[in-house]
């Protein structure tokens, strides 16, 4: 029987490159190097079976990797790969660690653990528990849409904002900007007539700003926020999923 690492397992030794990974492709964004100007080579958000996340860079155009951009939510076995460390600032996950393919590496897809081909609820983020350290790695959740109001007179940063709940009364402002502004506009309006809508918010940036109290002259608790952080941020509308269909 093939024996896999645990993406929890990883352990920084440029030494060891023979690490096997059988991993579901969460998500994937494309990317410019700043420092070469070239591209677009892309990164994958992968997630394990425990629903441990990490990122993996594919430089180059390598025959091996072809395709495999458009194959989201897919399960794959990964071969060979390199482990380094995360440059500071905000990270697409919260490992400590990330992945690099190499000339070696291979990616193999492979039959589905599960049918969820959206997003793993491992991974899903319950709103109570967001904290304002959260902010430094996108977070997944769900919730139940309200209040929605839309900010499109600026074509230069069209807003979508809206609030989500979850099924103990607590909720969360979230923003969709740029195209997925419009995207989230048209696909709630599609919606309509099919009662609650539930929304999925996979790969979502948490901001927070302070505000001064009027009388003390103190700042309160931080107000957090939900906001989408470019192309790696994606939304799905009531995905058939049992978790899903059984919130309320």
């Amino acid at each position: 029987m093939t024996h896999y690492n645990k993406l929890s397992e990883v352990s920084y030794n440029p030494k060891i490159t023979s690490w096997r990974f059988r991993v579901k492709i969460h998500r994937i964004y494309l990317f410019y190097s700043y420092v070469t100007s070239s591209g677009p080579f892309y990164k994958y958000v992968l997630a394990d079976e425990e629903g441990t996340k990490m990122e993996m860079t594919i430089y180059g155009n390598s025959d091996r990797f072809r395709g495999l951009e458009k194959q989201e939510g897919k399960w794959v076995e990964i071969f060979r790969v390199e482990v380094n460390r995360p440059y500071p600032g905000f990270q697409s996950t919260n490992s400590q660690f990330n992945l690099s393919a190499t000339h070696n590496t291979q990616v193999h897809i492979i039959d589905p653990l599960n049918n969820r081909l959206f997003i793993d609820f491992k991974n899903i983020h319950a709103i109570p528990h967001m904290d304002h350290r959260d902010r430094n790695y996108p977070i997944d959740t769900m919730g139940v849409v309200f209040n929605t109001e839309a900010h499109f007179d600026d074509p230069a940063s069209p807003r979508m904002v809206f609030y989500i709940r979850d099924n103990i009364d607590s909720q969360i402002k979230c923003v969709a900007t740029d195209a997925h502004a419009y995207a989230f506009r048209d696909g709630l309006e599609n919606m309509k007539g099919r009662g609650q809508v539930i929304v999925v918010l996979k790969m979502w940036r948490l901001s927070k700003a302070f505000t001064k109290l009027i009388y003390t002259g103190c700042f309160g608790p931080p107000d957090l926020w939900l906001e989408t952080e470019g192309g790696l941020s994606d939304f799905r509308f009531n995905p058939r999923l049992p978790e899903v269909e059984e919130f309320s």
